[in-house]
């Protein structure tokens, strides 16, 4: 979890304004200086509040820590968002005043509701929508898929970030629950396990090995599962700790693939299944190899990539690329935790941010995630099962 020093430095400035606007405005407009001066002396200590919160270690301290400091942003963001957009629609009130009439109330009242529906709507997605699972049915046709794979059902999911959960694993349960329920052929997870060490998987075990599937369960790795987020004493420390990550993933009955392959077989046909390690943009590292996943990228046999980041399959595999890869499933974004009718400020970062992209030759589904990170909050957005049935085209390989 990163908060660089110009971003904060702009966010106190932002806030410093929004703040002192309120201000005045509370001096105008009420009788008493009261509801001014609870203003400044708030303001004032959201200030130092903010000062604490991100001078606390989020990256050297412990698991507790780093989910009171998730916490702490969040509630201080819930505070200035909704100051924020009073102040964006309360300016609207003064707009009378250019042609010579009053202030307009209405405006204003508009604003003072706005704020508190955008404060109830974000504790409403940190303390509820956060836990309500989606299940997308998604259907993928590809060009010369072999007969015995049409109707094929894979169930991804992605993201669980279980250290922001501690040790309690009722929302985990409840997820691996629903994707049994679904009864998959195959089970994918596509990266972001944890947040920062592989410890915080170990209250999870146990639940998470209770997914089942004919073909089984695979994973691959994202940006947060390989304690690139924490401070590790010497380098051993840091190799241990991936080595703690293979050992509670084949604990849990799943094989991952490190940039390596598996083949799927029904009857005499097989499709082939390909993992790589974390391939981003920066500031994220780049561990993944396609070329070292599946040497024979460009041969007829149907292939299914799981890549973390979408952004691999923007930069290499897309229609427009020469790689040849049928289906590629990723996770990654989270819809930064935020839609409202199908929109995303994701889109700003990633233009391939959840959902299907590509064309019948090369498609990407993009699973927004289940967990959380940065903030716990889901604002839309809800945590994501993508059931992916796979069917055949006319043409065969």
């Amino acid at each position: 979890m990163r908060l660089p020093v110009i971003a904060m430095l702009m966010l106190i400035v932002v806030n410093l304004l929004v703040d002192t606007y309120i201000y005045i405005v509370l001096r105008k407009r009420c009788k008493t200086r009261v509801p001014a001066l609870v203003q400044l002396v708030s303001a004032i200590a959201l200030c130092a509040y903010l000062v604490v919160t991100v001078a606390l270690p989020r990256n050297s301290g412990s698991d507790s820590t780093l989910v009171a400091v998730m916490w702490m942003l969040f509630g201080y963001l819930t505070v200035y968002a909704s100051k924020l957009v009073f102040v964006i629609y309360d300016a609207f009130s003064f707009l009378p005043l250019l042609f010579r009439k009053k202030r307009s109330r209405a405006a204003s009242w508009i604003a003072g509701f706005l704020a508190v529906a955008v404060f109830l709507g974000m504790w409403w997605g940190a303390l509820v929508n956060r836990y309500r699972i989606q299940v997308r049915e998604v259907d993928v046709e590809i060009e010369g898929l072999p007969s015995a794979f049409d109707g094929y059902r894979i169930v991804q999911f992605s993201d669980l970030h279980t250290g922001t959960y501690r040790s309690d694993t009722s929302f985990v349960a409840k997820t691996v629950s629903r994707i049994n329920s679904l009864e998959p052929d195959l089970i994918v997870f596509t990266g972001d396990i944890v947040n920062r060490r592989t410890d915080e998987l170990l209250p999870f075990v146990s639940t998470l090995s209770r997914l089942d599937a004919p073909d089984g369960v695979y994973s691959i790795l994202g940006n947060h599962d390989y304690g690139d987020y924490s401070t590790w004493p010497t380098a051993a420390a840091k190799e241990e700790n991936m080595r703690l990550m293979y050992d509670l993933q084949q604990r849990m009955g799943w094989k991952m693939l490190n940039n390596d392959h598996d083949f799927l077989r029904r009857d005499n046909d097989s499709i082939a299944l390909i993992g790589v390690e974390n391939v981003g943009d920066p500031p994220f590292k780049c561990y993944g190899s396609l070329g070292k996943a599946y040497p024979a990228a460009d041969n007829d046999v149907t292939k299914i990539l799981l890549s973390h980041n979408p952004a691999h399959w923007l930069d290499s595999i897309a229609p427009d690329k020469d790689i040849s890869i049928d289906l590629t499933l990723s996770g990654h974004t989270h819809a930064m935790q935020i839609e409202v009718l199908g929109l995303s400020p994701a889109v700003f970062r990633y233009p391939a941010w959840g959902g299907l992209y590509g064309d019948a030759g090369k498609r990407l589904y993009v699973n927004i995630g289940m967990g959380t990170v940065g903030i716990p909050m889901r604002f839309g957005a809800t945590p994501e099962i993508t059931v992916i049935t796979l069917h055949s085209s006319h043409k065969t390989k």
